[in-house]
């Protein structure tokens, strides 16, 4: 199954409630994506993160400026410390 996101709504201070399209619905902390400047730097911005939407074609959350985020990513920020899903992580190149 490939992971979509279905729902996001801002939160506050770069955290992001967010549903799966595999059902798991979490808080992603998302404040870690924002280090890598780029597209992403104008995103430090609290009221430009906060502008946030599922992209209905990407089925992840995406930004005007063209930021989006894979959801995979969301996935991890939102779920890193169950560790049911440590080894998922590890597939995918995240560590918990």
């Amino acid at each position: 199954m490939f992971l979509h996101i279905k729902e996001a709504r801002y939160l506050g201070d770069y955290k992001v409630a967010v549903t799966f399209n595999d059902g798991k619905a979490g808080i992603a902390d998302l404040a870690e994506a924002l280090q890598g400047g780029g597209v992403f730097e104008a995103l430090k911005d609290k009221s430009e993160f906060a502008r946030l939407t599922v992209d209905a074609e990407l089925e992840t959350i995406a930004w005007p400026n063209g930021a989006d985020l894979a959801p995979e990513f969301v996935y991890f920020q939102a779920f890193k410390s169950d560790p049911q899903l440590q080894q998922q992580f590890k597939t995918w190149g995240y560590a918990g």
